[in-house]
């Protein structure tokens, strides 16, 4: 909308339109400051509209179309989001570890941790980069430079090696 007569006619229509949809917005959403942004929402939409609306009444139209699926879009992503939101807070009221589970927990880190510096070291790098760095095979062999072939092998003996360290208790408490 270039010339001073379009300027006029969005004017126009803006005065118009806007407590309608505003009114439209707020019914579905319940808040006025959502429903003043989907309605700023719907009339940026208009302004960028390249083929103008011959009339107020077919402009009222197409903005009220346009603000019920903008509003009915935002009701539906607050509701997803509401309920992912929920289901996080209810996971982690159910999964909270008990004194005990906890010190169970940072014991078997200790072990492992203790345990894992008992590997050579071309063994340790392969296999903390894997597990604790969750990098794939090809990552590792471009980082050590070194064929994807061998970091399978050396990630394998590790593993091997950290378990039968572990079995056999061979760590410093």
């Amino acid at each position: 909308m270039s010339t001073e007569g379009s300027k006029q006619e969005f004017i126009e229509v803006y005065e118009h339109v806007f407590p309608v949809i505003f009114r439209i917005a707020y019914h579905i959403t319940g808040d006025t400051a959502v429903s003043e942004d989907l309605c700023q929402e719907a009339f940026v939409k208009y302004y960028q509209r390249m083929d103008p609306l011959p009339n107020v009444d077919q402009a009222k139209y197409w903005l009220i179309r346009v603000l019920k699926n903008l509003a009915y879009n935002f009701e539906k992503r607050r509701i997803r989001e509401l309920k992912a939101y929920t289901r996080v807070l209810q996971q982690g009221e159910r999964e909270a570890p008990s004194g005990e589970q906890e010190a169970l927990r940072q014991e078997a880190l200790s072990r492992v941790q203790k345990s894992l510096q008992k590997l050579p070291y071309k063994l340790r790098s392969v296999l903390v980069l894997k597990e604790y760095g969750q990098l794939s095979y090809k990552e590792i062999a471009r980082i050590l430079k070194i064929s994807e072939g061998n970091v399978k092998v050396r990630v394998f003996r590790a593993r091997e090696a950290l378990g039968n360290i572990i079995k056999e208790g061979d760590y410093v408490p």
